[in-house]
């Protein structure tokens, strides 16, 4: 039974590992900075308002209601294969961008820790 049980156990982690399927990486904003000046885009996922109020140099707002509500509609100007930063003002709104934008077939995005309130860079307002 014992052996039953640790072969089973050593299986599922074996299994586990062996999983093909990744997801996307968090980072802070030091190193979203780095890739943003290495060619990612990025994808400001706050309201209007907020984006109007100050946002990253050529960001591209698509608000997280937008791709709540119709993630095909909300994405479908994107290119899945970009790379994009996805920013948001703390850090929620952007996870749960980034969590759809990776089950809509973009694999190379890339959350950030925090968001604008510590965006420490420059910013333009509209």
């Amino acid at each position: 039974m014992k052996k039953t049980l640790l072969f089973t156990v050593l299986f599922l982690f074996i299994l586990a590992g062996c999983s093909t399927e990744k997801s996307y990486p968090t980072v802070s904003l030091k190193d979203a900075k780095q890739k943003i000046d290495q060619g990612a885009a990025v994808i400001d996922v706050r309201t209007p308002e907020e984006y109007a109020a100050g946002h990253i140099p050529n960001a591209i707002l698509v608000p997280l209601q937008d791709i709540q509500a119709d993630p095909k509609a909300a994405l479908q100007k994107l290119d899945p294969k970009q790379e994009y930063i996805v920013i948001c003002r703390s850090g929620n709104r952007s996870k749960a961008a980034s969590e759809i934008m990776w089950s809509q077939g973009f694999k190379s995005i890339i959350n950030t820790e925090t968001g604008m309130k510590d965006w420490p860079y420059d910013t333009v307002t509209n």
